[in-house]
């Protein structure tokens, strides 16, 4: 067996997510005039001297010589610097806890900034080697110890050749000086480590970049925190996602890009491969050609309400999880119907252009109050029944049709048809899904069976209504004014022109599909969405997924989870479990739950085998995925 190698961990920018000297400068500096000019020229100097530029001792001196350093600053630093640990590095402190008699903190820093944080890792202080500042009586800091070859230039491999470490040496930094270590032959291997910062020099010099600690411990075959680095795992977010998960992905430690726009099928197929999730809203489709192509992909997430835009079955069929946020928009989308409502009711609309036209027009004509007037809502669903409820608080009679059983909220009352609906209704409210068999549910019959001047909501989905024989009934006064804010077809981006016979008539609001595009919305959606993505892929729950088996599960604790989806059909349990006992593999917990078309198993085992072993386990007949998390 390969011996196991010695890791030497940089500080600054390393272990931590900050430049020490930098964040002593903003303390010590508070409050003072010349503050930014001073923490520019301490900022320059540490990055001339992690790129190699200047010398690393005299760059240290100087910006020593720059600050007003008193005993009490570095010690309100110390005091929060377990805040300031590298994400991944607080992932992974089980592993430095575990292998802290392998692990050596090199630094050109400070030894009372450094002191905690390697309490934190386990690492004991004689394998902690640094700086000692020096004070006066005063507690001024006057410098560092010149004794110490760390306060020098080519410090670190001095001292690393000092230690006469037996086994691989493998050095791991952002800076120059780290990478000087490996270059005057004082470690085997060098990692530029670029979770925080990343200098080209460094990077060009390295064995290899880790991006984060997942990746160093799996580069050099070390079992941490995650059994693939997170970094290495791609994520496409389409359509202007909302920043909060895009900071809650990288916070994870993910590979986020982003795009503003949708794709249409050829680019996202030209996008897609390398891909492991896939983040889109409402105008990004996701087909059977689209998943062909995905050769990585392991989950989509839809940062809406609907999910009709994405082929369920074909991703069901290739063990793709889908998510979507069926909650987290509901309140803005039914505020903008309540207040639609009001404004057809007054004929807000037009009243204010005839007055952007310098047109005076008061009247009460045709103008009406929402009280005593009865809302038809079809699809009684999330934000249906919600709707429902605030209609009812203004004074409105409710009626609602929905296909499916539901608990009627307050006086609700159940129409066992639509077209009763239709008929008894003031003011008609479609709220229904996206699936195909609605295709154009509200057409010419439909507006007929209303009564002469209802009033017609449409913030579902734009092709449940057919935009022609509404143009009409508006037209005929069966309608008496319209709001919608779908549409059959409808602009990829905000720079494509949009069109539709709706466009000049009397009393009808149009909106450009922002029913749930508020702030609040957009980030509950973005927080949830994103969660639930993490959920599925650091401990496999299947939680709120739209086409696969339900199941919630805990974090791993203890062992390794082995993931395996599959075809549901005869025999795929009892081979799996042959394997996996061939393997021998103790069983710690399992799970199975199925649907009519998926099997999904969930197997926690112990950490002792042959992970070779487990390779037969993706030939199991009806495998559609297979993962390990450790």
């Amino acid at each position: 067996m390969a011996a196991l190698p010695t890791l030497i961990f940089d500080f600054d920018s390393t272990l931590v997510r900050i430049e020490t000297l930098e964040a002593l400068a903003d303390i010590a500096l508070e409050g003072r005039a010349d503050a930014q000019a001073v923490r520019d020229q301490v900022g320059s100097l540490t990055d001339q001297a992690m790129a190699g530029q200047i010398d690393f001792g005299q760059a240290l001196r100087a910006r020593l010589a720059l600050l007003p350093l008193q005993r009490e600053h570095v010690q309100a630093l110390a005091d929060r610097i377990l805040d300031e640990g590298t994400p991944s590095v607080r992932r992974n402190l089980k592993f430095f806890n575990d292998h802290a008699d392998r692990i050596v903190i090199l630094s050109g820093g400070f030894r009372e900034i450094i002191a905690p944080i390697a309490q934190r890792l386990g690492v004991s202080p004689e394998r902690v080697l640094c700086n000692d500042l020096v004070y006066d009586a005063e507690g001024r800091v006057t410098g560092v110890d010149d004794a110490n070859p760390l306060s020098h230039e080519n410090g670190k491999p001095e001292v690393i050749k000092g230690l006469g470490l037996s086994g691989p040496v493998v050095m791991v930094g952002d800076g120059w000086n780290d990478a000087e270590v490996k270059l005057k032959g004082a470690a085997d291997r060098f990692y530029a480590f670029t979770e925080i910062a990343r200098r080209e020099r460094v990077v060009e010099v390295a064995d290899a970049e880790a991006r984060s600690i997942d990746e160093l411990l799996h580069a050099e075959g070390l079992a941490g925190r995650w059994s693939y680095p997170r970094s290495r795992i791609r994520m496409l977010l389409l359509e202007n996602i909302h920043p909060a998960a895009v900071e809650r992905l990288e916070e994870a430690g993910y590979s986020v890009e982003t795009m503003k726009g949708a794709l249409d099928e050829d680019d996202l197929i030209d996008r897609i491969k390398g891909v492991h999730v896939l983040g889109i809203r409402s105008k990004t489709n996701v087909t059977e050609r689209v998943l062909e192509t995905a050769d990585r992909l392991m989950a989509v997430a839809a940062f809406c309400i609907g999910t009709n835009q994405i082929d369920l079955d074909a991703a069901a069929a290739r063990g793709v999880a889908v998510f979507n946020a069926p909650y987290s928009n509901t309140r803005s989308v039914v505020e903008l119907a309540i207040g639609l409502t009001v404004a057809l009711m007054r004929d807000v609309v037009d009243k204010s252009a005839a007055m952007h036209e310098g047109r005076w027009n008061k009247s009460a004509d045709g103008s009406r109050e929402l009280r005593g007037k009865t809302l038809g809502i079809v699809g009684y669903g999330a934000i249906g029944s919600q709707l429902s409820v605030l209609a009812e608080a203004l004074g409105m009679r409710v009626v609602f049709h929905d296909l499916s059983e539901r608990l009627a909220l307050g006086n609700a009352r159940r129409m066992r048809s639509l077209d009763a609906l239709l008929a008894e209704a003031d003011v008609v409210s479609l709220h229904v899904d996206g699936r195909k068999e609605n295709t154009n549910l509200i057409g010419a019959a439909q507006f007929q069976a209303m009564k002469p001047g209802t009033l017609f909501l449409n913030l579902s989905r734009g092709h449940v209504v057919d935009i022609g024989a509404l143009s009409q009934a508006i037209g005929s006064g069966r309608v008496g004014g319209a709001a919608l804010d779908v549409f059959p077809e409808e602009p990829r981006t905000n720079a494509d022109p949009f069109d539709s016979p709706l466009r000049g008539l009397k009393n009808v609001i149009l909106t450009p599909h922002i029913g749930g595009s508020t702030e609040e919305a957009q980030e509950a959606i973005a927080e949830f969405a994103a969660e639930r993505l993490l959920g599925y892929l650091n401990r496999g729950d299947t939680t709120f997924c739209v086409n696969l088996p339900n199941v919630q599960l805990a974090e791993v604790s203890g062992g390794h989870r082995i993931l395996h989806i599959h075809r549901n059909q005869p025999g795929v349990m009892a081979e799996l479990n042959r394997e996996l006992s061939a393997a021998g593999l103790n069983i710690l917990g399992q799970h199975l739950k199925t649907d009519e078309r998926t099997g999904y198993v969930i197997t926690d085992v112990d950490r002792d085998y042959d992970p070779q072993a487990l390779r037969v386990l993706k030939s199991v007949a009806g495998t559609l995925r297979f993962r390990l998390l450790h």
